[in-house]
């Protein structure tokens, strides 16, 4: 075991159980526990004991995150806590299934033609979409519209998007605290006269852009976890085609929620230090705002502007991505699987007596089982709704499905493997050649000249064992194996 303070509740669940602290919620088999570092632990600790908070459930992916882990849920129905959100708001996944066989795939010069066909629509690393020959046009204002309204039909239209999509997002838009767009409105007037976006244009050109880290596209062969009649109904509501090509996206809000979030943690610090308040353990990542209070307010609404842009980033992503295709393959059809994020907060119920609260997801991502009540009115009321983890492209990633034990994890789970290595020990300890020679082994292509060493498999924990954890507690079940077949990647520092 990592720490002599888990208590073990199941196969691969247990309690993290030190001193007056109440008991953290932990999701891994003794394998996964050894994966966790001291400063893992003891950040979990640290918010758990923050003011508000009554609940914290660690996933199989958690690692040091800002001020909370990467890969933790964080309710409380009292206080808002930036750092279980961190510098990427609505950091997202998507998937959109093609009709494309994807043994139509296996020509390497085909697929090299569509990388070219994306790369001249779609940037990575900081660079926006200026310079790109079949970037998308938009103005200033179209910009400013998406980011207030979210994927409203109207922005879709304007933008190229798909509004059928919307129907297969985890949430489309985003309102004020208010439930007005308004509100939003006049707060993003405010932030830009403030002079917070140096160089808000050049942000706005961000739209329909992947950014740097470990943000990427990937081309995917799907295939089905089992060959049982449930999960091929599933996996029909899905809209998946097993045997076809598929496309995943990672990305967030890019440099506008990059900067608006390190805003509120400054605001928020200094309010702290203004007023005498202790930061919680010492540590200025674990500030808080009362709900209620203008700072509380202030937040839940920066937020709601940076996941707009995230929503909207994604889908745009996507349409993009259709018309690359469709340069190179006339006539393909194209369907959005889902979009969902894993960087956020929301007022959701939770618990036996439902009790409203805010649940804070880092690097975690919401898992609603069939027949819960926030799926109602929506294609997945009678399945729960596809969960897109990502893993790496050798060991692939996988769509589950919640089940309810997801109860038992405040319906989250993880959002992925999670790092085993940090940026500079990969760089420090893996080898190029090796990690090229991988992916042409494996038959994969990328867009790199050198794949980043601090975003190769081995820098992140075995998603087998990940997985394995997930289901053997009960929260959800693999539908479909995703296999990389390319990827768009870039060697940049990352977003979140």
């Amino acid at each position: 075991m990592t720490t002599p303070f888990l208590k073990r509740t199941g196969i691969a669940t247990a309690e993290l159980i030190t001193g007056n602290t109440p008991p953290i919620t932990v999701i891994g088999n003794e394998a996964i526990c050894n994966t966790f570092e001291p400063d893992t632990i003891a950040q979990a600790v640290n918010a758990r004991r923050c003011p508000g908070v009554t609940d914290l459930v660690l996933n199989p992916d958690a690692h040091v995150g800002y001020g909370a882990p990467i890969g933790c849920v964080l309710l409380s129905p009292s206080h808002i806590y930036p750092g279980p959100v961190g510098v990427d708001v609505k950091c997202s996944m998507s998937l959109l299934q093609f009709d494309v066989p994807t043994a139509d795939l296996a020509d390497k010069r085909l697929r090299r033609a569509i990388i070219n066909a994306i790369e001249q629509r779609i940037t990575t690393g900081f660079a926006s979409s200026k310079s790109l020959k079949k970037a998308p046009k938009f103005t200033d204002e179209q910009a400013r519209q998406a980011i207030i309204e979210g994927a409203s039909e109207s922005v879709c239209q304007q933008l190229g998007i798909p509004f059928e999509w919307t129907q297969r997002c985890e949430d489309s838009q985003h309102f004020a605290e208010d439930g007005t767009t308004a509100t939003l409105e006049k707060r993003y007037d405010e932030l830009v006269a403030s002079g917070l976006f140096r160089d808000l244009p050049r942000q706005l050109r961000q739209l329909g852009t992947y950014g740097g880290g470990n943000h990427f596209g990937e081309c995917e062969d799907v295939q089905l976890a089992d060959d049982s009649e449930q999960t091929a109904r599933i996996a029909e509501v899905f809209r998946l085609r097993p045997g076809c090509a598929a496309f995943l996206s990672h990305c967030g809000s890019r440099k506008f929620g990059n900067v608006i979030a390190r805003n509120q943690f400054k605001i928020l610090q200094e309010k702290f230090e203004t007023w005498g308040i202790p930061f919680p353990a010492g540590d200025k990542e674990l500030v808080y705002a009362p709900v209620g209070t203008p700072e509380a307010t202030n937040y839940l609404n920066d937020m709601a502007l940076g996941g707009n842009f995230a929503t909207v980033n994604h889908l745009l992503i996507n349409a993009l991505i259709k018309d690359a295709f469709e340069e190179i393959l006339p006539g393909v059809k194209a369907n959005l699987v889902y979009y969902i994020s894993h960087n956020f907060i929301r007022r959701e119920t939770q618990g036996k007596d439902n009790s409203m609260t805010y649940v804070h997801r880092k690097g975690a991502t919401r898992a609603l089982p069939a027949g819960h009540w926030q799926l109602k009115g929506t294609p997945f009321y009678e399945t729960g709704h596809p969960i897109l983890l990502p893993g790496n492209p050798s060991s692939g990633s996988a769509v589950m499905v919640a089940l309810p034990g997801a109860e038992l994890s405040r319906y989250s789970i993880n959002h992925g493997a999670g790092r085993a290595m940090g940026r500079r020990d990969a760089q420090r300890q893996l080898d190029q050649k090796t990690v090229n020679d991988q992916f042409n082994e494996e038959d994969i292509l990328t867009n790199c000249r050198n794949y980043p060493l601090d975003e190769a498999p081995k820098a992140y924990k075995d998603f087998n064992a990940v997985l394995e954890s997930v289901k053997q507690a009960g929260l959800a079940k693999e539908i479909a194996r995703l296999h990389a077949r390319f990827v768009i990647k870039d060697a940049d520092k990352a977003d979140d």
